[in-house]
């Protein structure tokens, strides 16, 4: 997931573990005032164990707004917003309220590239230099390990690059476009030819090591065999046939913000990445980086609602109209040496094609999910064994004294809250929750 640095971070959750790569220290962020958080959406009396977790872990974190939605069996359960999606006009965060959802965008990318394999327009094992057209800047020689990087592989995060060993490129927008004597900030292509002429940190395929810009190569990979614009092939071909209409890519100027879109809070300032402000004072998430340059790895915006729909698509008894059986099997299915396997023993969590997993004992059930964290946003969708699905969408990032993403403190809490409902509403809330 995108972040300013390679340092990781795990957390134990009450049925999985989540592994986060993670990034970088934020202060503690205080509410506007010690009022009781307010909240929006539908009252379910059976639902109070979400409505109590919610409300006291926004009060103990100083969390500024958040969206949380659950889903059982097909349907929306639970709905709600909490706090402010902007504390100086003091406007409530809606059910339907729009947040960045970081690294929880490779879910939709890999899915786009499974579609794609479905449709025999490209095949797993595909070197990516078979289908990208870029060329490395001012004529460098490309690493020869680069010719031996598949499409599988980036799904995996097994490619080749390594930002703990060395850096990622997608949060050096300002350093790459000037050696390429570029206006800042680079944008994807920049950041692919400039990549070009660099050397890989491992042997393509030998280890897992979390990897934005092989998200990014994918999103122009989409783009080449399909002959659309990324954000218009997830659109036309995931988005409508689930009926969201909502999402659609950020933007990285807080000016450039969609209207339904919250208000992110990150504590101190950055230096501006764009041309017209360059190396002035900005917010951190509205100019210390670029978003647009993020899209397949992690620029989309969603509600938390949005994302819940997508996770049931996966659902085994689902209607399925994005992927077939076998692509779902694929998608969650354990990669073969390393990244998948400690010797002769399984690994307990290991990376699919877009989704982090966890087998649940030998019934061939799992937990999946993934997080997503940027400044200013922390994300958590999760698809649980017993067919829950919940997402939760902050508009901030980390709490204060502790180097911790607030979606890796609610983790484990969200998986108490669930199992103390003993009454499951049959009421779906999908047809209520839309444009107001």
């Amino acid at each position: 997931m995108p972040g300013r640095s390679g340092r990781r971070l795990s957390t134990v959750s009450f049925q999985h573990l989540l592994i986060l790569p993670a990034a970088f220290c934020v202060l503690l962020i205080a509410t506007a005032s010690a009022d009781p958080i307010i909240s929006t959406g539908s009252d379910d009396k059976r639902l109070a164990s979400f409505d109590r977790l919610m409300q006291d872990f926004m009060a103990q974190y100083h969390i500024p707004g958040a969206s949380l939605a659950v889903g059982r069996n097909g349907k929306l359960i639970y709905a709600r917003g909490f706090g402010f999606a902007d504390q100086e006009t003091r406007q409530p965060v809606q059910p339907d309220s729009l947040f960045r959802i970081a690294s929880l965008s490779k879910m939709f990318t890999a899915t786009a590239v499974l579609q794609l394999a479905e449709q025999h327009k490209l095949k797993r094992s595909d070197p990516v230099l078979s289908i990208l057209k870029h060329k490395p800047f001012n004529g460098q020689m490309i690493d020869d390990r680069w010719k031996s990087v598949t499409i599988d592989q980036l799904l995996h995060h097994t490619g080749g690059w390594d930002r703990d060993a060395s850096y990622d490129p997608m949060f050096r927008p300002v350093l790459i476009a000037k050696t390429l004597g570029e206006h800042p900030p680079a944008d994807q292509d920049m950041i692919i030819r400039y990549m070009l002429g660099q050397k890989l940190d491992f042997d393509p395929g030998t280890r897992y090591a979390y990897s934005n810009f092989g998200y990014c190569l994918l999103g122009r990979v989409i783009e080449q065999v399909s002959g659309e614009k990324y954000e218009l092939y997830v659109k036309h071909h995931l988005l409508a046939p689930l009926g969201i209409k909502d999402m659609r890519l950020g933007r990285t100027r807080e000016k450039d913000r969609a209207e339904t879109e919250v208000t992110y809070f990150a504590p101190g300032s950055a230096k501006s990445v764009f041309t017209e402000d360059l190396g002035q004072p900005v917010p951190w998430p509205y100019g210390g980086w670029n978003l647009e340059a993020m899209d397949s790895h992690g620029g989309w915006i969603a509600s938390a609602a949005d994302l819940v729909r997508f996770g049931q698509s996966f659902d085994e008894g689902a209607s399925t109209p994005l992927l077939d059986r076998e692509s779902i099997r694929t998608c969650f299915a354990r990669p073969a040496g390393a990244p998948g396997w400690k010797g002769e023993k399984p690994l307990p969590t290991y990376y699919g094609c877009g989704w982090q997993v966890r087998p649940v004992g030998t019934s061939g059930k799992m937990n999946t999910w993934h997080t997503g964290l940027l400044d200013g946003t922390s994300t958590l969708l999760v698809r649980r064994y017993d067919g829950l699905t919940w997402a939760v969408l902050f508009n901030t990032a980390r709490r204060g004294d502790k180097d911790t993403p607030v979606s890796n403190l609610i983790d484990p809490l969200l998986h108490k809250a669930a199992d103390e409902v003993k009454d499951w509403p049959e009421k779906d809330l999908f047809p209520t929750i839309g444009p107001r």
